[in-house]
């Protein structure tokens, strides 16, 4: 068998993982993490921060830093809950939700690019080891939190 950890180094470069930031949209440079958390509060419906934190298994102060740049780049709203002024909630302004809609179609359109080199069996079959990867990695006590979605 290939060495597993190299054919995965491959993978993370080819998907650009690696780079300080992932995308650039308006003028705009979104780091990965910035491009992650933007996804994450777009399908939620108004979110709290611990909500978003826990989902993509990272440190609450951490995660506020990147929340904090994403507030002052006009892309993130932080609005306190009427039920309960200690928690906050997140939504994406209409630039934020401007920029999540291009970053998601420009993945889209570089994943269908990845597949239309494949047989539509050979795209399942990658599709479905990645899902069977993803729920092995969630019952591993090693990594992050677990992340569900």
């Amino acid at each position: 068998m290939e060495n597993a950890r190299e054919l995965f180094q491959i993978m993370t470069r080819r998907f650009g993982l690696l780079n300080k930031n992932c995308c650039s949209v308006g003028g705009c440079d979104i780091s990965l993490a910035q491009s992650h958390l933007l996804y994450e509060i777009d399908r939620r419906h108004k979110p709290s921060m611990q909500q978003v934190a826990e989902a993509l298994g990272t440190e609450i102060t951490t995660f506020s830093r990147q929340v904090q740049s994403l507030i002052q780049m006009k892309l993130v709203k932080k609005t306190p809950d009427p039920n309960d002024r200690r928690v906050y909630t997140l939504s994406l302004t209409a630039e934020g939700k401007m920029i999540a809609g291009i970053i998601d179609q420009q993945m889209n359109d570089y994943l269908d690019e990845v597949f239309s080199y494949m047989t539509e069996f050979e795209k399942e079959t990658v599709l479905r080891s990645v899902k069977l990867f993803n729920e092995a990695m969630g019952k591993s006590s090693r990594c992050c939190a677990p992340v569900t979605g």
